[in-house]
């Protein structure tokens, strides 16, 4: 375990790389921060904290710079999340407030999180796997042709056109669609197959085929939609850290123009707090040279889809967290409202 006065060394040695993008030395540690010792000890200091892998020499300078042990460290035990000002939240809640619907509430989302950060951010939209059904809607659009809505608690809508294989009367849909919500309104999808099997024997002989095949698109509905989407923003943002690259970001854009490897990414943090992945503990290899800042968002308890940024190793971790905390708890809330 390391000193506390070492800890405070190590503290120092990152708040100053992330902020001036330079090689720490032990004469800028003296002059820039309290911490009661000499140079020579500061200097003993950073010698111990390179051999034991926190911190490293990028080159003959004087200077060192964290490594991603060093960062995972601060983040562990030095880090707190830095609370975002009255003025910044409010700026979050009437940016988000404008939004018209689900789609619109992940592009802002998307936008605040990489105008906050400057960094790239990733929002993944609502898992109907941990979503419950708010309402079904069943609209008649000629005698044998009807559109399903699917409405979730997410505020997500889901519309299939169904072709009749018989004409399929006012009162009846009207029947089928009081049915259906009075047994899937509130349910998690995952129940939902069980909940309607038996529906189609509660309906006249010659209503039973179009029940039958309503029940069937809604059923497929809940499947094919089991893939999951994102939105990603601010990639522009990566261009302001070329030099914290090794060699070249093209790596780092290639993994985020695959959805696939972010989903995967986002799916690794099991748990919905905050978590921070940083340098080779991103099992891409081309993001082995960012950090990724994930939390869960969802409107109540549990979350039902997570977002985050993903940014350069020397990051302003305090001042993501917080923001990336912040956006979320605020989503969440719109979703829960909506």
């Amino acid at each position: 375990m390391l000193s506390e006065r070492r800890l405070e060394v190590l503290r120092a040695i990152v708040q100053d790389y992330v902020g001036t993008e330079e090689p720490v030395g032990s004469k800028a540690l003296t002059e820039r921060h309290r911490l009661g010792v000499s140079p020579a000890t500061i200097r003993n200091d950073m010698a111990a904290l390179e051999d034991e892998g926190f911190i490293a020499q990028p080159h003959t300078s004087a200077g060192r710079i964290p490594t991603d042990k060093g960062y995972r460290l601060f983040v562990d035990k030095l880090a707190g999340v830095k609370p975002l000002s009255s003025p910044e939240r409010r700026a979050i809640q009437n940016f988000l407030d404008g939004a018209v619907d689900l789609d619109d509430v992940v592009g802002r989302t998307v936008r605040l999180l990489a105008q906050l950060t400057r960094q790239v951010a990733v929002v993944q939209y609502p898992s109907l796997t941990r979503s419950t059904v708010r309402h079904v809607e069943l609209l008649a659009l000629a005698p044998a042709r009807l559109m399903l809505v699917l409405i979730t608690d997410t505020g997500r809508v889901e519309q299939r056109l169904i072709d009749c294989q018989a004409p399929f009367g006012e009162a009846s849909l009207a029947d089928l669609r009081a049915r259906l919500n009075s047994r899937v309104v509130g349910r998690r999808f995952a129940d939902v197959p069980q909940l309607v099997q038996d529906l189609p024997e509660s309906f006249e002989q010659d209503d039973r085929g179009t029940v039958s095949t309503v029940l069937s698109v809604l059923l497929e509905t809940l499947v094919e939609e089991t893939e999951e989407r994102l939105m990603i923003g601010g990639t522009a943002n990566l261009t302001r850290f070329g030099h914290d690259f090794p060699l070249t970001i093209r790596p780092v854009l290639e993994a985020l123009e695959e959805h696939v490897v972010m989903l995967k990414l986002l799916g690794e943090a099991k748990d919905s707090g905050m978590t921070v992945r940083i340098g080779h503990e991103n099992a891409h290899e081309g993001l082995a040279s960012t950090s990724v800042v994930t939390v869960g968002y969802g409107s109540g308890d549990e979350a039902v889809a997570k977002l985050g940024v993903v940014g350069p190793t020397r990051m302003d971790y305090p001042g993501t967290m917080g923001a990336v905390r912040a956006v979320a708890r605020y989503v969440g809330q719109i979703l829960a409202e909506s």
